[in-house]
């Protein structure tokens, strides 16, 4: 598979463990570039702290760059995404990452999205340099997203504007049972709740009509029907 020429910044991170959390974000995502810009610790990319949170996207960090300037690490990029909570005064217009996805993933733009460092975000003078801001709509009592969670969010929003992975069907569970199939099994019921004293067959208050509707809902298949049938049989030999 062509790699996704799709490019996660990180501007002056200070803490090692989003950094591999971020590497290990944007793989599950299909994506793999990652660059860093003036990072805290320049030997970041190799902390052990940061391989652990990676959990085996080490592969990224092998891969990642760290730059001095957000202009470096921009290079070849045509379109530029900023994240932040709040809009700035004369910055790019702000959008919820859907609302520019859509439109973006149509086009041949050699993207790349930018992220702040955890306590201060971006500076203005960053913010300006990109073509939108990007505002992942929270809860306005509180907005505080861990910087690896916006990188996953963003990076989840985008897979799926750019088609995203199919989701495997679970194995084939069987054949179904057929109506022969489950009148044998509600038999088979019928006879031991009767042994066990739950079920009187002078009063049966209408309880295997609604068994049968609960199977029938149920959609069971043989192999169902099958360990069905053997607890019925567990039930009745206990009861003896």
């Amino acid at each position: 598979m062509t790699p996704d020429p799709t490019r996660f910044v990180l501007v002056g991170t200070s803490h090692a463990g989003n950094v591999g959390a971020a590497a290990r974000a944007i793989k599950v995502m299909g994506f793999s570039e990652l660059v860093l810009v003036a990072p805290r610790w320049p030997d970041v990319l190799q902390r052990e702290e940061t391989i652990a949170m990676a959990s085996g996207a080490t592969d990224v960090l092998e891969a990642a760059r760290v730059v001095g300037t957000l202009g470096e690490a921009l290079a070849g990029v045509t379109w530029v995404g900023a994240t932040a909570m709040t809009p700035r005064d004369f910055g790019p217009p702000t959008f919820a990452p859907r609302q520019v996805f859509a439109e973006l993933a149509e086009g041949d733009r050699r993207v790349a999205f930018v992220f702040g460092s955890e306590r201060f975000g971006l500076s203005n003078d960053d913010l300006y340099t990109c073509h939108a801001c990007l505002s992942i709509p929270t809860d306005p009592r509180y907005g505080s997203l861990n910087l690896a969670q916006a990188v996953q969010l963003i990076a989840y929003d985008w897979r799926q504007a750019r088609g995203g992975f199919p989701v495997e069907a679970r194995a084939d569970a069987g054949a179904l049972a057929d109506a022969v199939a489950v009148r044998g099994l509600l038999a088979h019921w019928q006879g031991a709740l009767t042994k066990v004293g739950f079920l009187d067959p002078a009063a049966p208050r209408k309880l295997m009509s609604r068994l049968h509707r609960l199977a029938n809902r149920a959609d069971l298949t043989l192999e169902e029907v099958q360990i069905l049938r053997g607890i019925a049989r567990a039930v009745e030999e206990r009861s003896r």
